[in-house]
């Protein structure tokens, strides 16, 4: 993989991190990639890969995971410090605009940043995500995130992984899970540990993990807008995609087959479907 390590520090002081795939030519256009809640940089990387023939990528841990430092106060860790954060990384390497691929929170983050901040985004991929979460699948992520047993081994890691998320991924083998294990796990002093902080389940308990986006989703205008869902996504409903469609009709939507919430974007339809979109785009 070709990028390089950037750390930089939040305007609270956190000191954060960001993988930065160069693009062609120093003046290519950017992608900002955002990974779901506990979820982390490592999500995008062959996509990431690949996209780097046409585009600089940017690739963040949010705070509280991944590379990036955990936050003292648990209160902080919401969407609207996320944007925050994403907005000085922007600033602090001198981005004026960006085309955004935000998957779960990360889409959420995208509806946040196109209605308030357009002038920052040049479009968005929204990756299994609306306005609005089902309480379905929003109970299922509740669950478990910061609730798991620790595990000993990577093997144990990787049947945890696939306890977790085997009701999206149906056609995983054993490789597929312990390949995913050691994108959400990091190894300790002893044993695997997930690496995210625990305390961003704080936010499902207060309510900030599911906000009515829907007045932001209608300021998005006239953005252009990919939608991906998962084809059994217990997180984006067909019927929020329907809406979605019948408030905004310019956007775009992609089902991919087989998938729950939510897809790696490394599957063909998704890889297809973001390709076709980005290139559509008028270079600014």
């Amino acid at each position: 993989m070709n990028y390089v390590d950037v750390f930089y520090r939040s305007s609270d002081g956190l000191k954060l991190y960001v993988s930065d795939y160069p693009g062609p030519t120093a003046n290519a256009p950017v992608v900002l990639c955002l990974p779901g809640l506990t979820r982390n940089s490592k999500d995008f990387a062959k996509l990431a890969d690949r996209l780097q023939r046409t585009h600089r990528v940017l690739c963040p841990d949010q705070r509280g995971r991944g590379r990036s430092e955990r936050d003292t106060d648990a209160a902080r860790y919401r969407p609207d410090r996320y944007v925050a954060d994403m907005l000085t990384l922007l600033d602090r390497l001198g981005i004026h605009k960006a085309v955004i691929i935000g998957t779960s929170l990360g889409g959420m983050m995208a509806i946040i940043m196109l209605a308030m901040h357009p002038e920052r985004v040049r479009a968005a991929v929204l990756n299994d995500m609306g306005p609005e979460i089902d309480p379905r699948g929003l109970a299922r992520i509740a669950s478990y995130v910061g609730k798991v047993a620790p595990v000993d081994t990577w093997s144990a890691a990787a049947a945890q992984t696939a306890h977790t998320n085997g009701i999206a991924f149906p056609d995983y083998q054993e490789s597929d899970w312990q390949a995913m294990a050691r994108d959400l796990y990091v190894q300790d002093e002893t044993r695997p540990v997930l690496d995210y902080d625990p305390a961003i389940a704080q936010g499902i308990s207060a309510g900030t993990a599911s906000p009515n986006l829907w007045p932001l989703f209608e300021q998005v205008g006239n953005k252009p807008l990919l939608v991906l869902r998962g084809e059994t996504s217990d997180i984006l409903s067909a019927g929020t995609l329907v809406e979605m469609q019948r408030r905004l009709p310019h956007v775009a939507v992609q089902t991919i087959a087989g998938r729950g919430h939510a897809p790696t974007l490394n599957e063909p339809d998704a890889r297809v479907a973001i390709f076709d979109f980005l290139a559509t785009l008028d270079t600014d």
